[in-house]
């Protein structure tokens, strides 16, 4: 079946690697599978993802990605402006900038679905901005969010009635991916437990609670942590590691194109964002087999770990119910956490890639 009417659009104008991005490709790429007319408006052709060669890619030439945020979203609003004069009958499917897009909607009349990625505890702060989200909610055609907590919050703050569907997991591919060879510099063999960390440098995401939860920690158990991403907050965890006597138990090694490599290494992920939407990282670490100690923080780890069934959930920002939580680990049989970890991996399929991917093309297909 393939849909002629309209052009699709997706619109992201910054793609940097994270889950959103990954969300991004893999929706992207089954959907070009069955709709002939596709565009992604980007700011730069850099990503390191694998897209359908049925996805056109509209983008600025540039070379340099120093820009900011807002710049890259006037950019390539400009870009969706002309896109929309030389053909008018559209589509906007945005994952970024929503409010943006949902403006440009009512002036040039297209439709617009949004994908709200993160928990509003993040982005909707304050009375104007509120205000905002608000009326121009009211002008998409579908709202798409990745938790049933998420839509819950969402709804009531906003008055709107959003729909579910979950972040797509392709666990072929990340067992596969998983079997590479990462090499003795990391996870070298001398630790008795392997944490790992895969996240943006950023406030949200906030690995200072967990630095200072194994700081704590460091004379009371044998631990190595390596922390994955990239982002601003790069040197404040690079001094407090070299401020604390780090070096040797915590190593930073930015962005990977295959994290799963490490990640099967790994005995145990953290994550301790402050808001998530559905953390992918943690949907994956369970697909890995690993154990996950997360925050309970909005939206996302308490319905993946089924109100801690699936792992462990600490207070988000809490040090101490952390290094808590990480004690109770190593306390833990490997019977018991044997079991968790594979009642978590049996309860993947609300995740399925397939399904949650067709779920797209049907609320799509209905706009087109």
């Amino acid at each position: 079946m393939s849909f002629d009417k309209k052009s699709l659009v997706l619109f992201m104008p910054s793609i940097e690697g994270g889950g959103v991005e990954k969300n991004l490709f893999l929706v992207a790429n089954h959907l070009a599978k069955k709709i002939k007319k596709i565009k992604l408006i980007t700011y730069e052709k850099t990503f390191k993802y694998f897209l359908n060669k049925n996805v056109e890619v509209l983008y600025f030439k540039r070379k340099s990605s120093n820009e900011s945020k807002y710049f890259k979203y006037a950019m390539c609003i400009w870009l969706l402006i002309k896109f929309y004069f030389k053909n008018k009958n559209i589509l906007v499917f945005s994952f970024q900038a929503n409010i943006y897009c949902l403006i440009l909607s009512k002036i040039f009349n297209f439709d617009v679905i949004i994908r709200s990625n993160s928990s509003p505890t993040g982005w909707s702060q304050g009375f104007f901005k509120n205000i905002v989200f608000k009326i121009f909610f009211k002008f998409a055609k579908s709202i798409i969010v990745n938790s049933f907590e998420f839509k819950k919050l969402l709804d009531k703050k906003f008055n709107i009635n959003s729909t579910v569907i979950y972040n797509p997991l392709n666990k072929e591919e990340v067992i596969k991916k998983s079997k590479e060879q990462i090499g003795k510099k990391f996870f070298n063999g001398k630790s008795n437990i392997n944490f790992i960390n895969i996240a943006r440098f950023t406030d949200q995401k906030d690995q200072l609670t967990m630095l200072n939860a194994l700081n704590n920690l460091k004379n009371k158990i044998n631990f190595e942590l390596l922390i994955m991403g990239y982002g601003v907050n790069k040197n404040i965890l690079q001094n407090f590691i070299k401020k604390n006597n780090l070096k040797k138990k915590i190593k930073i090694i930015g962005f990977q194109k295959n994290p799963y490599k490490f990640l099967s290494k790994a005995d145990i992920l953290i994550s301790s964002s402050i808001y998530e939407g559905l953390p992918n990282v943690l949907i994956e670490s369970l697909a890995s087999k690993k154990f996950v100690i997360s925050s309970d923080c909005p939206t996302g780890p308490r319905e993946i770990l089924k109100n801690g069934k699936y792992g462990y959930l600490f207070k988000t920002k809490s040090v101490e119910d952390l290094s808590k939580k990480i004690l109770k680990f190593v306390k833990t049989s490997n019977k018991s956490k044997n079991l968790i970890k594979n009642k978590a991996y049996d309860s993947l399929s609300r995740f399925d890639f397939k399904k949650n991917s067709d779920k797209y093309f049907k609320l799509i297909s209905k706009h087109l």
